[in-house]
C-alpha cells in the first residue's frame, strides 16, 4: 500500500480534500503522517481526528534553512513516503531537500503556471486584466514554481472581483484537481519527459471551471 506524508503551515484545506477524496473513492493509501513547521497549525487538528500521525518541527528553533530541512528529512523518512504532498506549507526548501524526493515531491500553486509564480498570485492577476485564473499541481524542483506540471484548473475572473473572490473560487479549483493528481501518481499513470508530464492513459490536465 503506497504511503502519503504531508506537509502544511497552516489549515492544511487541500490535505483534507485529499484525505476526504481518498476516503470516499476507497484508495488503497495509508497517511502516515503530517507535518507543520509550527505547532499552531489548524491542520494538525483535521489530522488527529482522523487518525493521522500529526506532528511539528518548529523553523524558529533551527539556526538555518539547512538545519530545518536536514531534520524535517529525517522525519519523513522515519514515516516513509511514497509522495510527499505540499499543501499550503510556506517554506522555500532547500536543494538537497528536493533531490532527496525528487520524483516523488508534490505542490500545489494558485495560478496558471508559468503565469505569476511566487506570491500575491491573485493581486497580480486582477492588475494584469488576465481573463483567466486558476491553480496548478506540479512536480518540485530547485526552481521556485517551475517544476513539469501535472495538471491544471482555470476559472474565468470576474470584473467586479476582488482578490479575496478570486482566492475561494481558486481555492475551490484547487480541492478538485489536487486529489486527482494524487491518484494519479498513486495509480502509476505519470510519466515525467523533460519539463512535461504525461499521463497513461492520457487524460485531459486541464479542467474548467
Amino acid at each position: 500500500m503506497a504511503s502519503i506524508v504531508t506537509l502544511i503551515s497552516g489549515r492544511g484545506s487541500n490535505f483534507e480534500a485529499i484525505v476526504k477524496t481518498a476516503q470516499k473513492e476507497g484508495w488503497p493509501v495509508e497517511f502516515t503522517g503530517v507535518i507543520a513547521n509550527h505547532s499552531a497549525a489548524k491542520g494538525l487538528d483535521f489530522a488527529r481526528s482522523q487518525g493521522i500521525p500529526a506532528f511539528s518541527i518548529e523553523h524558529r528553533e533551527h539556526a538555518t534553512r539547512e538545519s530545518f530541512d536536514a531534520a524535517l528529512m529525517m522525519k519523513i523518512d522515519e514515516l516513509g513516503a511514497d509522495l510527499v504532498v505540499l499543501a499550503g506549507f510556506m517554506r522555500i526548501l532547500t536543494p538537497g531537500f528536493i533531490r532527496h524526493f525528487e520524483g516523488r515531491l508534490i505542490n500545489i500553486h494558485p495560478a496558471l503556471l508559468p503565469a505569476f509564480p511566487g506570491l500575491h498570485t491573485h493581486e497580480r492577476a486582477l492588475a494584469a486584466g488576465v481573463a483567466e485564473h486558476g491553480a496548478s499541481v506540479h512536480f518540485v524542483t530547485e526552481g521556485v514554481d517551475e517544476g513539469p506540471i501535472i495538471c491544471q484548473a482555470s476559472v474565468s475572473v470576474h470584473p467586479d472581483d476582488t482578490a479575496d473572490s478570486l482566492a475561494a473560487r481558486v481555492l475551490a479549483a484547487e480541492h478538485q484537481i489536487y486529489p486527482r493528481a494524487v491518484k494519479w501518481f498513486l495509480d502509476g499513470r505519470l510519466r515525467i519527459e523533460g519539463n512535461q508530464v504525461q499521463v497513461q492513459p492520457p487524460e485531459s490536465q486541464l479542467i474548467k471551471l
